[in-house]
C-alpha cells in the first residue's frame, strides 16, 4: 500500500502566518524510524509536510484510485502549523480530498484538545476526573478548589504551560503567564497527589484493545508531573517508564476500563493514550486523552506496546492494519498476488499494483526520440519494442513486417480470428519545436509524444503482461501492428495494415482517447494535395497582359475553400504556401498544400473533381497532385457492436466510457470491412502535437485495465 507519513516540522508554507503557532514537532530521526518501519511492512512510503502543498503532493504520490482498488493511506503525525485545534487541520484536509488516514478524526481531536470540554464529557459519561474550574481572564474570582492546584492552558498539549501552585499568589502568577503566552483560558484542577498511569489504546469499536498500563516514575526531587522540560530532556532528571505498572489486577482492570470509556466518549479512532492519576487510596482520575499519542522512542505508548510483545515495526504496521480495518472492513488487507484464482481479479491486481511502474515506463519511453523524420531514432524504438514483446511472448510475423515502416507480432495462436492492436512508434511533431521533457502534475503526465505514442505503447505492454500474468496469453489470439509513418500519412504502411487485419475478428486502434473519456467510432478521411501555379516572371508595377500569379492564386484558393460544407461534412483548406521568384521580381511559381476532410470516398472524389475544375485558365499553368489519402472510418453496425462489447467491459469495472466522432483520420480507416474496428482506445490525452501534450494519469491505468480485461474476455470466449 502507498502510505504518506504526514508531519509538521520545518515548513511554514501557508498563505499567512498569524495566530498561535505550533510548538510540537517530531524529530527527523523519529519520522525516519516510522518510515523505515512501514517499509519493512512492505509499503511504499513517502514523508510529507502537512502544509498548503499537501494536496498536490498527495495527488502526485497516490493518484485517484479505480473502483475496487485499495487507495493509498496517510499516516498522520501532524500537530498542525498554527491556529486553533491544530491537530484537526490535516485530518480535515484528508477527509475533504478522500484520503484514508491513521488516527482520530477532526471531531475527536478537537474534543481532546479542549481540556474543559473533554472533562465535561467525562463527567457526563460517569468517568472520574479531578474537580476543575475555568479561569477566563485576569482578576478572576478564586475557584472552589483546594490547594495544591494544577494549571494549564485550556487548548494545549504536551505539558505546555503546566504548573503546580500552592497558594493564591502562585495561582494568579501562573494563570497570568498562560494568558500572556498562550492567549487562552486557563484550566485549573485539583492536583491529585499520587502516581501517574498511562494506558495505550489500539483499535476501534468491538476490536478496541488496551495495552497494559505503564507507570511514569518521577525522581523524588522536582514536581511529580511530566513537564515540558522532561519531555525535551532538558530538565536534568530522568523519568522512568515501567510497564506493566506495578499495580494489582483489579486496579489494572479498572484503569483499562476507564481508558476505554474515555476513548469511546471522545469518539477517537485507531489509537490514543489516556493519562490517569491514582491517589493514595487507589482512586483513579482521568487527566486527559492524547488523541495523537507520541510514537517517539522513549514514549510510554511505544514502551507499553513493546511490553505487549509488539516491537516498533510491528506497532507501526499494526496501526495501518487497524485503520485499514476501519475503512475497508478487514484487519489484514488482502494481498493481490498470483494466488488470486479469478483471472479478471488477477489482471486488476497486476495492473493496480504496478501503477508506479507504468508511469515510470511512460517516462522512459518519452526519453526515446523517434520523430517521424528520424529514421535512426525510429529504428532504436522499434528494437526496444521488439525486445519488450519478445519478452512477453510474442513473435514477429515476417509477412507483415518490413523492418522500416511497419512491424507485426502475434501470439502463439496467431492473428487469424483474433484481436489486432494497432499503434505507432513515430512522433509527428513540428521539427521547429524543442523536445518536451517528461514531467508530472497531480492529474496529467507531460512529455513529447506522450499521448500520441508513448502512453499507448505502455498501455499495450502492460495489458499484455497482465494477460500473461494470469496465464491466458497462450490461449489468446492476439496480434500487434506498429507502424512508423503516422507523420507521413501512412503512405508506406497502409497496404500492410489492411492485409494484416483482413482475417482478424476485430481491430483496436490505440490512438489517444478524446476528452470526456470517449473512444472514437467514426473518423473523416483526409486527402492532401500539392497545387502548383506557374506564370510569367514580372517586375513590381510592370504593365502586362499577364496576371500576377499570387493574385490569381488567392482568388482560386478562396473559391476552393468555399467548397467547405459543414452539412455535408466537407472541409477544404490551404495549409502551406511557398513561392519562387527571381531577384527583384514578383513570384512566378507558387506551391500550396491543400487539405480536404471528407466522410466517404465518393465525397472525396466529387470534391477533387470540383477543385480540378476550379484550377484552370486565367493565364496561369495549374497542376493539382494528390499527395496522400487517408480513408475514413465509417460507423456501421459491426463497429457499433464492437463498441457495445467494450462498453460492457468498461461498465463491469466502472471505467467511464462514451463514444465520439473525429475530424482527423487514423489507421482505423485502413481496416477494411467486415473486420470491426474501434479507435481512440488509448489513454485520454490533450494538447496533441504541441509542447503541452499530456495524458491523464487515471485514464492511463483505466484504459490499460479496460484493454486487458477486454482481451481476457475475448480469450475466454474463443
Amino acid at each position: 500500500m502507498k502510505i504518506a507519513v504526514i508531519y509538521n516540522r520545518e515548513s511554514q508554507k501557508v498563505i499567512n502566518l498569524f495566530g498561535v503557532s505550533n510548538r510540537e514537532k517530531y524529530g527527523l530521526a523519529a519520522i525516519q524510524r516510522i518510515v523505515t518501519a512501514l517499509k519493512k511492512g512492505g509499503h511504499q512510503v513517502v514523508a510529507l509536510e502537512g502544509d498548503k502543498d499537501l494536496i498536490d503532493n498527495l495527488e502526485e504520490f497516490m493518484p485517484r484510485a479505480l473502483k475496487g482498488e485499495r487507495p493509498g493511506m496517510a499516516f498522520n503525525l501532524s500537530y498542525g502549523i498554527q491556529g486553533q485545534a491544530r491537530y484537526t487541520h490535516v485530518p480535515g484536509i484528508l477527509e475533504m480530498v478522500g484520503v484514508p488516514y491513521v488516527g482520530s478524526g477532526p471531531l475527536a481531536h478537537s474534543l481532546a484538545l479542549d481540556k474543559v470540554v473533554a472533562k465535561m464529557i467525562f463527567v457526563q459519561n460517569g468517568l472520574p476526573t479531578p474537580k476543575f474550574a475555568v479561569l477566563k481572564e485576569p482578576g478572576f474570582s478564586m475557584p472552589d478548589l483546594d490547594f495544591p492546584i494544577i494549571v494549564k492552558p485550556k487548548n494545549e498539549a504536551v505539558s505546555f504551560g503546566i504548573r503546580i501552585v500552592n497558594c493564591e499568589e502562585e495561582l494568579r502568577d501562573a494563570a497570568q503567564a498562560i494568558f500572556d503566552e498562550f492567549g487562552q483560558h486557563v484550566l485549573a484542577e485539583s492536583y491529585i497527589e499520587g502516581r501517574e498511569i498511562n494506558v495505550g489504546i489500539l483499535g476501534n469499536g468491538a476490536q478496541v484493545e488496551a495495552f497494559r498500563p505503564a507507570e511514569l516514575v518521577f525522581p523524588e526531587t522536582g514536581p511529580q508531573i511530566y513537564t515540558m522540560e522532561d519531555k525535551k530532556q532538558t530538565s536534568g532528571r530522568k523519568i522512568e517508564v515501567i510497564c506493566p505498572a506495578p499495580i494489582d489486577a483489579a486496579t489494572e482492570k479498572k484503569a483499562i476500563d476507564i481508558a476505554k470509556g474515555a476513548f469511546e466518549a471522545l469518539g477517537c479512532y485507531d489509537c490514543a493514550r489516556v493519562d490517569i492519576r491514582m491517589d493514595a487510596e487507589g482512586n483513579l482520575y482521568i487527566l486527559e486523552v492524547n488523541s495523537l499519542p507520541s510514537l517517539g522512542e522513549h514514549g510510554s505508548y511505544v514502551a507499553a506496546a513493546d511490553a505487549m510483545g509488539m516491537n516498533f515495526p510491528r506497532l507501526v504496521n499494526r496501526l495501518v492494519e487497524v485503520a485499514a480495518s476501519r475503512y475497508f472492513g478487514t484487519p489484514h488487507p488482502p494481498q493481490l498476488t498470483k494466488r488470486i484464482k479469478d483471472p479478471a481479479e488477477g489482471v486488476f491486481a497486476y495492473l493496480t499494483e504496478r501503477r508506479d511502474q507504468i508511469e515510470k515506463r511512460v517516462e522512459s519511453w518519452t526519453e526515446v526520440s523517434s520523430r517521424s523524420d528520424d529514421a535512426v531514432g525510429i529504428r532504436v524504438a522499434a528494437d526496444r519494442l521488439d525486445e519488450t514483446l519478445a519478452d512477453i511472448g510474442l513473435r514477429q510475423v515476417r509477412e507483415f513486417t518490413d523492418h522500416r515502416d511497419v512491424w507485426t507480432w502475434e501470439g502463439s495462436r496467431g492473428i487469424q480470428g483474433g484481436t489486432v492492436l494497432i499503434t505507432h512508434l513515430d512522433v509527428p511533431v513540428n521539427t521547429n519545436l524543442g523536445v518536451e521533457r517528461f514531467r508530472r502534475d497531480p492529474e496529467w503526465l507531460y512529455g513529447e509524444g506522450i499521448g500520441t505514442s508513448r502512453a499507448p505503447l505502455v498501455q499495450l505492454e502492460y495489458a499484455l503482461r497482465a494477460i500473461k500474468h494470469v496465464r491466458k496469453l497462450s490461449k489468446s489470439r492476439i496480434g500487434v501492428i506498429c507502424y512508423t509513418d503516422e507523420g507521413r500519412d501512412c503512405e508506406e504502411s497502409a497496404e500492410v495494415i489492411t492485409r494484416a487485419c483482413a482475417g482478424a475478428s476485430r481491430a483496436l486502434i490505440l490512438n489517444p482517447g478524446n476528452t470526456g473519456d470517449c473512444v472514437v467510432h467514426a473518423r473523416r478521411g483526409q486527402r492532401r494535395y500539392r497545387l502548383v501555379a506557374e506564370g510569367k516572371s514580372m517586375r513590381l508595377g510592370e504593365s502586362s497582359r499577364h496576371p500576377e500569379v499570387m493574385r490569381v492564386l488567392y482568388k482560386k484558393l478562396e473559391a476552393a475553400t468555399a467548397l467547405t460544407n459543414r452539412k455535408d461534412r466537407i472541409g477544404v483548406s490551404a495549409v502551406d504556401i511557398k513561392t519562387e521568384a527571381f531577384p527583384r521580381r514578383l513570384p512566378h511559381r507558387v506551391q500550396a498544400v491543400l487539405q480536404v476532410s471528407y466522410p466517404t470516398l465518393g465525397d472525396a472524389d466529387k470534391t477533387e473533381r470540383k477543385m480540378k475544375d476550379l484550377f484552370k485558365g486565367c493565364g496561369v499553368k495549374w497542376s493539382l497532385l494528390r499527395l496522400s489519402d487517408r480513408p475514413p472510418m465509417v460507423s456501421d453496425q459491426l463497429n457499433t457492436a464492437l463498441f457495445n462489447d467494450v462498453k460492457m467491459t468498461a461498465d463491469t469495472w466502472d471505467i467511464p466510457l462514451s463514444t465520439d466522432s473525429s475530424l482527423w483520420p487514423s489507421a482505423a480507416g485502413l481496416v477494411a470491412s467486415p473486420t470491426p474496428v474501434l479507435c481512440g482506445m488509448g489513454p485520454v490525452a490533450r494538447g496533441l502535437h504541441t509542447s503541452q501534450e499530456s495524458v491523464s494519469r487515471i485514464s492511463l491505468v483505466q484504459r490499460s485495465l479496460l484493454l486487458a480485461q477486454f482481451l481476457l474476455s475475448a480469450a475466454e470466449s474463443s
